[in-house]
């Protein structure tokens, strides 16, 4: 197959303007022209602006992808095999701050009270102050609300360790149980679900089973909660959402 310039922005997603500049510095040229001197591009020069691309979303300057897609040592595998390291290794980072950012996002709904300095340093960076006027927002005017505002505040870094390291101990034998093949309304599963409903009593507000089940069918209906709990298993914010409310069931 062939593709005019035109055609071949259009299938990439960039301009022809871009095109003409790459094949000016020599990057990605057309590998023939037409009979009226019309640049046209096959197969081979779609693989190479493939590779263009992705070096460049990645952040590598156009001379260095040069230099990269050149040498004579590399093979258009390995060029995907580095590609693929970098990308996944761009994956990792971004899952990181999202995790961190979640961590802020929920220590913020709990009504957290920390320097900056002792928040970083547990939660990671990127809280939104957004995010804090929205929980208020839902939930200031009730009595949970200011149960968790009356209690946090007193709170030191201390406590809040003790806060992140049995919340992560919750979340992680919830998913133990799950890869167990328990299903989530088993009686293992239900326990674990009755540690976190103690969890959030021991420190935050009363939490009673039927607040606790409203909690839990938040954390399928909200995909910032959700995404707390795939993140530390695929399908455990289902599994955990279903536990809660089997247990509360079981509680009432």
């Amino acid at each position: 197959m062939s593709w005019t310039v035109g055609e071949l922005a259009r299938l990439a997603g960039i301009t022809v303007r871009t095109l003409h500049h790459y094949d000016r510095i020599g990057l990605v040229r057309p590998s023939a022209r037409t009979s009226a001197g019309y640049r046209s591009y096959d197969g081979r020069d779609l693989d190479r602006l493939q590779q263009v691309l992705v070096y460049r979303e990645l952040g590598f300057p156009l001379e260095e992808v040069g230099t990269l897609l050149d040498d004579p040592d590399a093979d258009p595998a390995a060029h995907l095999r580095r590609q693929h390291r970098l990308l996944r290794d761009r994956l990792e980072r971004t899952q990181a701050m999202v995790a961190a950012v979640e961590k802020e996002m929920e220590a913020r709904t709990m009504g957290i009270s920390l320097t900056p300095e002792e928040r970083f340093e547990l939660f990671g960076n990127g809280f939104s102050d957004e995010y804090q006027a929205e929980a208020e927002e839902r939930w200031g005017d009730t009595d949970a609300w200011a149960q968790s505002q009356r209690r946090t505040s007193a709170y030191t870094k201390e406590d809040w360790v003790r806060v992140k390291t049995e919340a992560h101990d919750v979340q992680h034998r919830f998913a133990e149980v799950m890869r167990s093949g328990a299903t989530a309304d088993s009686a293992a599963a239900m326990d674990v679900a009755e540690e976190h409903r103690q969890h959030i009593s021991r420190w935050f507000y009363d939490c009673p089973p039927e607040m606790h089940a409203g909690l839990g069918r938040m954390y399928v209906e909200d995909e910032r909660f959700a995404a707390t709990y795939e993140q530390v298993a695929p399908g455990l914010a289902q599994y955990v959402s279903t536990a809660v409310q089997a247990n509360a069931g079981r509680q009432g």
